[in-house]
């Protein structure tokens, strides 16, 4: 269930009922909504439905109350398997909304499913008053009673008979629940976080952690490379060898199971069993992104070259499959092709046999647990299909006869066709891919991967600005738009500071500099702290909402946070980390009441409680000796140092004007220097790489902050 969304809102209801009952023209041959002009691909996939949809904004509210009517509001994106079904099903035959672009509206109304109902999701369907006030909620409806649930033939006179008959009680219940997901937006700040908290914390993800299969949870199994990321850091604070098994037993486990694309590579969104073998087939970029972070730093902690390939593989399936010619990654590709989902992925026995000769067929079929009934469970039927996924019991294969095995299953899987690719790029998603590129081509070694990176940060500083420098979060055909919200702003400015950390380019940091002053202006709560989803001057009839929580992508305050104290230590400002520090009070209680939802925050939490760690390097930018110094650095876990760069020899290195302590570092006989520092105070320098590191070692053993 992805994370962002576009939105659509019908109005009529009567026009619905109308639709149900006389039929209507289809697909290319009916007349085009108010939906045609939108950007968004899914908001586009619904401009032939024979309703009368309306894009978010006061058009469909003035409307609404013009006519007296309540607002149907449905929320979805493009690469979801029920969305489309729903579409397909209720607003084609012959009756439909896009979350990936507002995010604030998305949560709001997220927000306000958990209040009305005990399950939520996408597609998210609610019942609105002209005023944007839910008094329903729910998520797939079908168009007709099925199962015990509630079709929309039924519900719509419903909600019709309700709104004509008990209109004083459907009102009081909106005000009721409009007034509760204005509460859970107000958070007042508590006292500070400490290490007792990172502790109790442990405490929480062992219990959820599944010690069988890995992941957390014990049914459907989302990949979750946050939890992943908080206890690698866990295990580094302090020893505990547990945290570390399951973070090995889960980057295993996935990479083994069907939830991993073993041709294409790759991950789908999550498993519908514990076992990560049954995926839910969508791919989206962020997944992407993380994942090969989280990869990334478990091959530094365990130099487990197995990790290092994933994160590889799967980097190079997003700059084939996800990367536009530009540059910019597009946001997702679909679960379903051919009106089927998973068809794409999926094989029976007889086609890897038509594939492959009698002796590969064999292989492959033990390899990936192919069986001739099939091996693949309709996670709603709950019986087998007669087809197959791939997935594998043992570790991975390397051998030529099964690269040649793979080669073959892959030409012949690229003949299909395609699953539908959601080609917006979206600004905060762009920001986590290119953060994920930086760090692979520091920590692998990959010029490539940083170029990749860079290019894709061109392009979202050129294009993705308004007149006044500020970002906005939707391109696409050529076209930006939508105003940006905090996670735009953190999870770019995120992936430049991982570029500063490979190339070295001061206009990085400088950009980096730039887009924080630009949020701290439009985003900053200067009475309570913390980071506005939104930006102050947009006008809304929604309560402007901080965003906290951890779902599949970190919340923009604890990526803020992060960024604040990674900026306080590359440039020796201290206001930054003041900041930082007032983001940590105002969500202290809401840790502590529910860590699992934290995770990113937590591992922010240990690099705030940590000895600081700043290494700067004074040396020649392509010299040998410079080069292995980096390299020693970058394959080493550290995920509590700044590393900056000095040009050696440079009369007034544009680096100095960021990090004035820096200024006076030189190298020692013309090698390459490094200067290990705790709170910018700096230890003898040394061109000795071994003496360098354990330097490092001797201040992550400096007692912690309690």
């Amino acid at each position: 269930m992805p994370y962002r969304n576009s939105l659509y809102i019908f109005l009529s209801i009567s026009l619905v009922l109308f639709n149900f009952t006389t039929g209507g023209a289809r697909g290319e041959d009916r007349p085009a909504n108010r939906l045609k002009n939108e950007a968004s691909p899914y908001l586009l996939k619904h401009a032939t439905n024979p309703v009368d949809w309306y894009p978010w904004g006061e058009e469909a509210f003035s409307q609404a109350r013009k006519k007296d009517k309540p607002i149907l509001l449905s929320i979805g994106y493009l690469t979801c398997h029920w969305c489309n079904v729903m579409e397909e099903e209720s607003f084609s035959d012959p009756i439909k909304v896009d979350r990936e672009e507002r995010p604030d509206i998305d949560q709001i109304y997220m927000t306000a499913c958990h209040l009305l109902s005990p399950s939520c999701g996408w597609p998210l369907t609610l019942f609105l008053s002209p005023e944007g006030k839910p008094f329903y909620a729910g998520t797939y409806i079908p168009k007709e009673n099925r199962f015990g649930r509630l079709g929309l033939l039924d519900l719509i006179p419903r909600v019709k008979q309700l709104w004509g008959q008990e209109r004083d009680s459907v009102l009081k219940s909106a005000d009721s629940i409009n007034a509760a997901i204005i509460s859970s937006t107000i958070h007042l700040p508590g006292g500070d976080m400490n290490a007792s908290q990172l502790d109790a914390a442990f405490l929480a993800f062992s219990q959820d952690f599944d010690p069988q299969y890995g992941g957390f949870g014990r049914s459907s199994k989302f990949p979750k490379p946050l939890n992943l990321l908080f206890l690698l850091r866990y295990w580094q604070r302090t020893g505990n060898k547990d945290a570390l098994s399951m973070v090995e037993k889960t980057l295993t486990a996935m990479r083994l199971g069907g939830i991993y694309d073993h041709l294409g590579y790759g991950f789908h969104r999550y498993a519908t069993d514990p076992m990560w073998r049954l995926p839910h087939f969508e791919k989206m970029l962020y997944d992407q992104a993380l994942l090969v972070t989280a990869y990334l730093e478990a091959y530094q902690a365990t130099a487990n070259q197995e990790y290092a390939n994933t994160a590889q593989e799967i980097l190079d399936y997003v700059l084939q499959n996800m990367t536009a010619e530009n540059g910019a990654f597009f946001s997702a590709e679909s679960a379903d092709s051919e009106g089927e989902e998973g068809k794409f992925y999926l094989w029976s026995a007889a086609e890897i046999r038509k594939v492959l000769d009698r002796q590969e067929a064999v292989q492959a079929s033990r390899t990936f647990q192919i069986m001739e009934d099939g091996n693949y469970i309709d996670p709603v039927a709950g019986h087998k299909t007669g087809q197959n996924i791939l997935f594998m019991e043992q570790g991975t294969d390397k051998t030529a006869a099964f690269k040649k095995i793979r080669s073959k299953l892959l030409a012949a899987r690229n003949t299909r066709p395609r699953p539908e690719l959601d080609d917006k790029v979206l600004t905060d998603w762009n920001g986590l891919m290119i953060a994920a590129l930086a760090r692979a081509a520091q920590v692998l070694d990959q010029p490539r991967y940083g170029e990749a990176a860079k290019r894709a940060a061109r392009f979202i500083l050129h294009n993705l600005r308004s007149q006044d420098g500020k970002l906005l979060h939707r391109w696409r055909n050529g076209q930006a738009g939508l105003a940006a919200s905090a996670a735009d702003y953190s999870f770019m400015i995120w992936g430049l500071l991982e570029l500063y950390g490979w190339d070295f380019d001061p206009t990085w940091l400088q950009q980096a500099l730039g887009l924080h002053d630009v949020q701290l202006e439009n985003y900053w709560d200067d009475k309570l702290g913390g980071f506005y989803l939104t930006e102050d001057n947009i006008k809304s009839m929604l309560p402007r909402i901080k965003e906290s929580l951890d779902t599949a992508l970190p919340s923009s305050n604890a990526v803020s946070m992060l960024n604040l104290l990674k900026l306080s230590r590359l440039t020796g400002n201290h206001s930054f980390e003041e900041k930082a520090a007032k983001i940590s009070s105002l969500l202290s209680s809401r840790v502590k009441d529910s860590p699992l939802a934290f995770p990113m925050l937590l591992a922010t939490l240990d690099l705030a409680l940590s000895p600081s760690q700043e290494i700067v390097i004074v040396g020649k930018k392509d010299a040998d000796d410079t080069k292995k110094m980096l390299q020693a650095l970058r394959k080493t876990y550290l995920p509590n140092a700044v590393v900056l760069f000095k040009p050696a020899g440079e009369q007034e290195p544009l680096i100095n004007n960021y990090a004035g302590f820096i200024e006076f570092m030189s190298t020692i006989d013309n090698k390459a220097t490094a200067y290990v520092c705790t709170n910018f105070k700096c230890s003898f320098p040394t061109t000795d790489r071994a003496k360098m590191l354990e330097s490092l070692r001797s201040i992550s053993e400096e007692p912690r902050m309690k």
